[in-house]
């Protein structure tokens, strides 16, 4: 089994997941933010990870601080449970829609943290639920990249509704996550012979 557990705790935020990437998309998610904890079951169900995460934060400032030291948290672990990343097929793809949303997301876990995010609306001044402004997609996506050093490319094809948008860019990076995790031979995929 592939899994790994990371605890971080600062003076803003204290964060713990575990997670197991050979999964069945199982979750128990507790953080303060109901639209986070909700991306985060879907990341799990759509990418068949057992993904579990206990989060607080200073959620009376805003929910930066808090979003994005999950993604920092989640990226790590995630990284940590692929270990050497010895016969992943590496790369994933998929095209997620949700109404009028279309988004899509690539990824490669190949060591080299870089967030490609080309969402074509007003992320500063769009709230997608209550006070939780699109701009933490980003941030999330992010510090996931950064920390778990995987290069995401995220394009919202088109969308209007900020929801629907989030939504299926989280979906379309579950799939895509799960076919790159995905064990397809037993040599470490990268003409280096190392990830």
């Amino acid at each position: 089994m592939r899994t790994a557990t990371l605890a971080r705790t600062t003076k803003e935020t204290s964060v713990e997941i575990t997670v197991n990437v050979d999964g069945t998309g199982r979750a128990e998610i507790d953080t303060p933010i109901g639209f986070l904890s909700h991306m985060l079951d879907a990341i799990a169900r759509h990418g068949q990870l057992d993904l579990d995460v206990s989060a607080a934060g200073d959620t009376f400032i805003d929910y930066h601080h808090t979003v994005e030291d999950v993604g920092l948290v989640f990226g790590e672990v995630f990284a940590a449970a692929l270990g050497d990343k010895r016969g992943i097929r590496r790369f994933g793809h998929a095209y997620v829609p949700l109404d009028e949303a279309l988004a899509r997301v690539v990824v490669d876990f190949a060591g080299r943290p870089y967030l490609v995010f080309d969402v074509p609306m007003d992320r500063e001044m769009l709230l997608i639920h209550k006070d939780f402004p699109f701009v933490l997609v980003e941030e999330f996506f992010k510090s996931f990249a950064n920390k778990c050093a995987c290069n995401i490319h995220i394009d919202l094809i088109r969308g209007r509704n900020g929801h629907h948008a989030a939504e299926a860019i989280f979906k379309a990076f579950a799939i895509a996550v799960r076919e790159a995790k995905q064990i397809v031979t037993s040599d470490v995929p990268s003409t280096k012979g190392v990830l």
